[in-house]
C-alpha cells in the first residue's frame, strides 16, 4: 500500500476513486472487483464514489474513456516523430507495443478496452465506446494508407481493415504471452507488406 506524502495535497476522490477503478478492472476484471474494493484503494468513503459515479456502470464508462485517452496518448507521442504514411502506420502498431510494455501491477493482460467489452453486455454503452475506439484505430490506419494508395481507395481500405485484425490478434496473444513479442511481429509483417506496395 502507498504511503501519503503529506507534502503533497491529495487528489481529488473523482481522480483517486479513476485511477483505483482502472488498477482493479484491468488486474481482475470488472464483475470480480467491487465498489467496497474500489473505495477502499480510493481511500475514500463509499459516498464519495456517489457523489462523484452516478452508478458502476457509470464508472466503467469513465474507465473506458480513461483507456481510450491513454492510448490516444500514446499514439499521439508516436506519431509526432513518424514522417511518412509508413512510419505513421507503424506508429500505431508501436502505441500498442508501448501499451503491452507498461508497468502494470498484475502483468499485462491484453488490451483493456476489450477486456471490458468481453464482460459487458451487448447494447451497453461501453461496448459501443470500445468499437469507438476501435474504429478510430482503423480509420487511422486507413488514412495512411490511402496516402500510400491514393489511386485505389478500395485496396487502401481492405489494408487497413487487414491491418486492424493482425493488430488485435497481436493485442489478443500478447495479453495472454504477458509481452509484447507478438505485437512486434505483427509490425515486422506490416513493416514487409509496405516494403512491397
Amino acid at each position: 500500500m502507498d504511503i501519503p506524502d503529506p507534502s503533497r495535497p491529495a487528489a481529488p476522490a473523482r481522480d483517486r476513486l479513476l485511477a483505483a477503478a482502472a488498477e482493479l478492472f484491468y488486474a481482475h476484471g470488472i464483475a470480480a472487483t467491487g465498489i467496497d474494493t474500489i473505495t477502499r484503494r480510493a481511500g475514500v468513503a463509499k459516498k464519495s464514489l456517489y457523489n462523484n459515479f452516478a452508478s458502476k456502470s457509470d464508472l466503467v464508462a469513465a474507465y473506458v474513456a480513461a483507456r481510450h485517452g491513454e492510448w490516444l496518448g500514446l499514439h499521439a507521442a508516436r506519431a509526432a516523430e513518424a514522417v511518412t504514411p509508413r512510419a505513421r502506420i507503424l506508429a500505431v502498431f508501436d502505441a500498442y507495443r508501448d501499451h503491452a510494455e507498461m508497468a502494470y501491477a498484475h502483468g499485462f493482460r491484453g488490451c483493456g478496452l476489450l477486456n471490458a467489452a468481453a464482460e459487458l453486455p451487448v447494447g451497453a454503452p461501453g461496448r459501443a465506446a470500445v468499437r469507438a475506439h476501435k474504429a478510430e484505430v482503423e480509420a487511422l490506419l486507413a488514412a495512411e494508407f490511402a496516402r500510400l494508395l491514393p489511386d485505389d481507395p478500395g485496396r487502401a481500405a481492405a489494408l487497413a481493415g487487414q491491418s486492424l485484425m493482425l493488430l488485435e490478434g497481436a493485442i489478443t496473444l500478447a495479453g495472454l504471452e504477458g509481452g509484447s513479442a507478438r505485437i512486434l511481429a505483427a509490425r515486422a509483417i506490416t513493416e514487409d507488406l509496405l516494403e512491397r506496395l
